[in-house]
């Protein structure tokens, strides 16, 4: 590697450390190391704001901005504290009950909206109801960001990283389906196992709580029916257009936008309501983030990682696809899976080719795929639905930190991709 190349490697060390530690704020972190990477040229103004492969996201931005403001309106409705009344009352008070509710729903709705959507909806839910309860909230706000992550994984829409592989391996909604979402199932229950270990501390059942749960009337909680069906009628429409993305060829960020844009407009909220739920510091940490390993990209960091990995299997296909998917899993800990499946997929379209192109060989773009999704699991930063649930719980006063995440996403990540591995060799290897 160039000199730059290793001194973009050092800043972006340098900038993961202080977030690791929280010596200073991950946002002032990810924009300093992002400042430090223009400063020296790992990067310049058109890579990092400019670039589909090696600049922000705009459309994970925009996305996380337009679904932020339709949360804000539905808040105004009363409709997050029905929700938690109900779920509180199916679960009947028990803690490790209401977790399994949570974290079924999350994985659900994940595979047909993505991720990201899925925990800015469920959020608000969990702290009523842990409210209510008298419940730490912070161990179900982990297990939904985790749940929405391997749920995400089931289909094309679910995880961003998923529709990048999608368009460029040719592979449809139905082949998400046949392929990722058998095992997405089995991982899901396996989840639910862990959490009953992981988070056992928390199940603390107070049966006075749960009795005045029981009394309660979930329907009274609805402040605004009108704007109830308003927002209700748009966020279906929205939902719609995700799923049938590969028919409206519409990006998630544009209908987010346009489902955002016709609620300020054609309700009763005002501006200032509706923006009141935009995580801003969220939004500018990501910006950040995607600055930095863009630089590694343009830098050739990433590429050459990627294709170490590559050259260690020595053409073999049953290695190259277990260690892709573990290669996966690793570097999508470390920086978001979006920019590394954006670097990873041209080589693994080659790959796929060199391995004759056919539908055996489609079992590389499989362990790609959960090698990002489930790797994102692992850290707080993995995955951009971490980072949302984190900014969202320091949003309401329960900080989540860099380790209390990580402790328990380095233990689901490990056993979810022991699982995925000889279900890979057995399905499409033996």
């Amino acid at each position: 590697m160039t000199a730059l190349a290793w001194l973009s490697v050092a800043v972006f060390l340098g900038a993961y450390a202080l977030i690791a530690t929280e010596r200073v704020h991950r946002v002032a972190a990810a924009l300093g190391g992002a400042g430090i990477m223009l400063l020296i040229h790992a990067s310049d103004a058109g890579a990092a704001f400019f670039s589909s492969e090696t600049g922000v996201d705009w459309n994970v931005i925009f996305l996380l901005l337009g679904m932020m403001v339709i949360v804000g309106v539905l808040k105004q409705t009363g409709i997050f504290e029905y929700l938690a009344i109900w779920a509180a009352k199916r679960a009947k008070g028990r803690p490790f009950r209401l977790m399994v509710l949570l974290v079924v729903i999350t994985a659900l709705a994940s595979a047909l909206l993505d991720n990201v959507t899925t925990v800015l909806l469920i959020a608000p839910v969990t702290f009523l109801v842990c409210e209510r309860l008298a419940l730490p909230v912070v161990p179900f706000l982990i297990a939904e960001a985790m749940a929405s992550n391997i749920g995400g994984a089931a289909t094309l829409v679910g995880d961003p990283p998923n529709i990048i592989i999608a368009s460029r391996g040719g592979l449809s909604f139905n082949d998400f389906l046949a392929h990722m979402a058998p095992m997405v199932v089995i991982l899901v229950v396996v989840f639910i196992g862990l959490c009953r270990i992981m988070f056992r501390k928390a199940f603390v059942y107070d049966p006075e709580r749960a009795a005045e749960i029981m009394n309660l009337d979930e329907r009274e909680a609805i402040a605004d029916r009108t704007l109830l069906w308003q927002s209700l009628s748009v966020l279906a429409l929205v939902m719609a257009a995700f799923v049938l993305h590969p028919v409206l060829h519409y990006e998630p960020s544009v209908v987010a936008i346009l489902g955002a844009g016709t609620l300020v407009a054609a309700t009763k909220v005002t501006t200032e309501q509706a923006i009141a739920e935009v995580e801003w510091p969220t939004l500018v940490f990501f910006m950040g983030l995607f600055v930095m390993v863009g630089a590694l990209v343009e830098t050739g960091v990433i590429g050459q990682i990627s294709q170490a990995a590559v050259d260690a299997t020595e053409g073999r296909l049953g290695l190259t696809a277990i260690g892709l998917l573990w290669a996966s899993t690793g570097i999508s800990a470390i920086v978001d899976n979006i920019p590394y499946v954006a670097t990873m997929s041209p080589i693994v379209a080659d790959l796929v080719q060199a391995n004759g192109g056919n539908a055996h060989a489609q079992v590389l773009w499989w362990a790609l795929a959960f090698g990002a999704d489930l790797g994102g699991n692992a850290t707080a930063v993995g995955a951009a639905a971490n980072v949302v649930i984190i900014g969202i719980a320091a949003r309401n006063r329960t900080p989540i930190s860099f380790w209390e995440f990580t402790k328990y996403g380095l233990i689901v990540a490990s056993v979810t991709v022991v699982l995925v591995t000889p279900y890979l060799w057995l399905r499409y290897l033996m």
